[in-house]
């Protein structure tokens, strides 16, 4: 019960005597608070159901950790969220390691997480089985995505570590099998940012170019030895899933052993159950493909054979049944013996027909006829001759008369108003051209009595 009672109430705020403590603020009291929860709980490791995650563009992780009684907020800085080993998701039981603070700004206790894991394996199979739902609701793991791998891959790119087994049994069954161009990039397989390393090489070998200095692989193996779940969860990983579908160029999955299974072998265009298998169904054995190939040579020849045995057999039976040469071509030589012999009478009477014709047509030329009808084409010329010289308008001008032409177009002028609107013409006489001006109206008349150097000039 409170010792202030209603006249213990003041308007204004006074110091009491005894009471030599001065007013905190709240700034004050939200920093004591702090440093008491960050005294008393240094690390803590925390077990609960992650809520709420979400990570904003600075990079920092917020979330809530809950159970059955309480709720604490987190927060997990940048710098730790790039070095989890998971990827946090809503429903995942969580272990968090971190240290207890308050955030005055708000009036709320929170964790601030510094490692995080999963709250054992079946919390690791829950996380696997979201991530597998959302990938395979995105169509990632569809058959119809998958690629057929090449019969005989002349490259063979390998995403695997450069030591331990792994490779050295790859190499050694393509090597048994059928000898190949591999190349082989390096990763780890396992540990802090071994999913990322496998996710480059796969996207590495895929922007390899056709004809660049380095082969670009016709098949690439994604592969790793057995291990344990967490061994193998770098293979689970949504950057390595989602690089292994997307890659252009056939990808084998061969990670752990025969009873292993990872989002990998789902998104890849084939499974094999070790790492030796992928050697095996990646390529042909060289000795059966000898053998096949010779087996189709032989087949091959066989049917050639048969062919040319059966074409053979066909044309004896077509030559059997043929007329002979003579029995075909006698009737028309004998049609060509009368066709020739018609043709040389038909020339005999055609040259006697026209012979004949050509002395009657020479009868009719005697020299007599031809001389008369060449006198009388002459008058008939002679006569047309006469005609146009009459018509010739230069034979006036030995009459007295004159032409009157048109300066520069040469048209003859036939009346006085062609004339003057003519202005500049040409009077053609007998014995040659004078050029002239024609006045204009109204100008004095030539007097023949006046001395012609006073006289208007016509010219």
């Amino acid at each position: 019960m409170s010792d202030f009672t209603s006249e213990d109430a003041r308007l204004v705020a006074e110091a009491t005597p005894g009471d030599n403590a001065a007013p905190l603020s709240v700034g004050e009291l939200a920093q004591k608070l702090k440093r008491v929860v960050e005294s008393e709980f240094g690390h803590v490791r925390l077990r609960g159901e992650i809520s709420g995650y979400k990570r904003v563009a600075s990079g920092h992780a917020y979330l809530a950790l809950k159970d059955g009684d309480a709720v604490i907020d987190g927060v997990i800085w940048k710098g730790s969220v790039g070095a989890l080993a998971f990827q946090p998701q809503d429903g995942i039981e969580v272990i968090a390691t971190g240290r207890v603070t308050t955030y005055p700004g708000r009036s709320k206790y929170q964790i601030i997480i510094e490692r995080m894991e999963l709250a054992g394996e079946g919390a690791l199979m829950a996380l696997l089985e979201k991530l597998k739902a959302k990938l395979a609701g995105e169509g990632l793991f569809d058959g119809a995505r998958k690629k057929r791998l090449p019969y005989l891959p002349r490259v063979i790119g390998v995403v695997t570590s450069p030591t331990g087994a792994v490779i050295r049994d790859i190499l050694h069954r393509l090597e048994d099998r059928c000898p190949s161009h591999v190349i082989v990039w390096p990763v780890k397989v396992q540990g802090d940012g071994s999913a990322a390393e496998v996710a480059a090489a796969i996207r590495g070998f895929d922007a390899l170019p056709e004809g660049g200095p380095v082969p670009r692989p016709d098949l690439v193996i994604v592969a790793r030895g057995g291990g344990s779940i967490e061994d193998l969860w770098s293979f689970n990983e949504e950057v390595v899933v989602r690089a292994i579908a997307g890659c252009a160029i056939p990808i084998i999955s061969a990670v752990g052993h025969e009873t292993d299974t990872t989002l990998a072998d789902y998104a890849a265009d084939l499974r094999a159950p070790t790492p030796t298998a992928a050697a095996e169904m990646a390529v042909p054995v060289l000795a059966d493909l000898r053998l096949t190939i010779a087996s189709h040579a032989n087949r091959t020849e066989q049917c050639a054979r048969r062919y040319h045995e059966r074409a053979r057999e066909r044309l004896e039976a077509l030559v059997r049944v043929i007329p002979k040469r003579d029995a075909l071509l006698g009737p028309q030589r004998q049609r060509l013996d009368d066709t020739a012999a018609r043709l040389s009478r038909g020339l005999e009477r055609r040259v006697t027909v026209a012979r004949g014709l050509l002395d009657r047509a020479g009868g009719a030329l005697r020299p007599a006829i031809l001389q008369r009808q060449h006198d009388a084409a002459r008058e008939r010329l002679e006569a047309t001759w006469r005609l146009v010289e009459s018509l010739d308008p230069n034979k006036l001008l030995d009459r007295g008369y004159v032409r009157v032409t048109a300066r520069p177009s040469g048209d003859t002028l036939v009346t006085a108003q062609a004339t003057r609107s003519a202005g500049a013409v040409t009077l053609h006489f007998r014995d040659g051209p004078v050029d002239a001006k024609v006045e204009r109206a109204g100008a004095k008349a030539y007097d023949r009595t006046r001395d012609p150097a006073d006289q208007p000039s016509l010219l």
